[in-house]
């Protein structure tokens, strides 16, 4: 009989070997019994951690964010337009570390607060630079899905960084729309440099905070 002591299944082990195999088959291919295996327990087992895999979801989103707010904290001392950007680009950044994490993260529940310390300091830096709390819940409610919305297009064209999907190759699609010059010019602008364009959607979106409630840039 083997004496090896096996760690605990508790639900963040369960989370952080969903994380794993996420990479590895995709959300679709995601499944209890996959988990289990991984595990090394048989599935029902899991259901005493997880009463579905909505659940498993909202756990593995929670993982996500502890796991990007242990990498970088707000500044509570930046200005709001750095704190938006800084949380935006950290939500990005931590979506892009998982094969379908956009989608993952996307209509999760947090179960726990792990968030409530950046989210205090995002409300006290908002509200400090003259913002309502109902206007800086709405902007950073806005920016959030924005953020998750692009990755989730991002992802369905590179699932990982370095990979691309089969049908996303833009002097293809320039070909097929030979006979529409303005929307196959287009594709190189919508289908690449990623990075860029998510920083310039970005900044529209604080040059509309701006514009609407006539905030002086930085």
């Amino acid at each position: 009989m083997s004496t090896e002591r096996r760690a605990p299944l508790d639900r963040r082990r369960v989370a952080g070997t969903a994380l794993r195999l996420l990479n590895e088959v995709g959300l679709d291919g995601l499944t209890l019994r996959a988990i289990a295996k991984e595990l090394d327990v048989k599935a029902p087992a899991l259901y005493w951690h997880f009463k579905d895999k909505q659940a498993l979801l909202d756990e593995m989103a929670t993982e996500m964010y502890r796991r990007m707010a242990a990498d970088a904290r707000l500044d509570p001392a930046g200005t709001w337009q750095h704190v938006l950007r800084t949380m935006s680009g950290g939500l990005r950044a931590a979506l892009l570390g998982y094969r379908d994490g956009a989608k993952v993260y996307s209509g999760s529940r947090f179960t726990g607060i792990d968030h409530a310390p950046d989210q205090e300091a995002y409300l006290r830096v908002m509200t400090q630079a003259g913002f309502t709390l109902a206007q800086a819940a709405v902007i950073g409610a806005t920016v959030n899905a924005y953020t998750i919305g692009f990755v989730t297009e991002e992802q369905g064209v590179q699932p990982l960084p370095g990979e691309r999907r089969e049908g996303y190759d833009v002097e293809e699609r320039a070909r097929l729309l030979a006979d529409f010059p303005l929307s196959a010019a287009a594709g190189r602008e919508i289908f690449t440099d990623y990075g860029s364009q998510f920083e310039t959607g970005l900044e529209i979106i604080i040059g509309g905070v701006e514009a609407r409630y006539r905030q002086a840039p930085p």
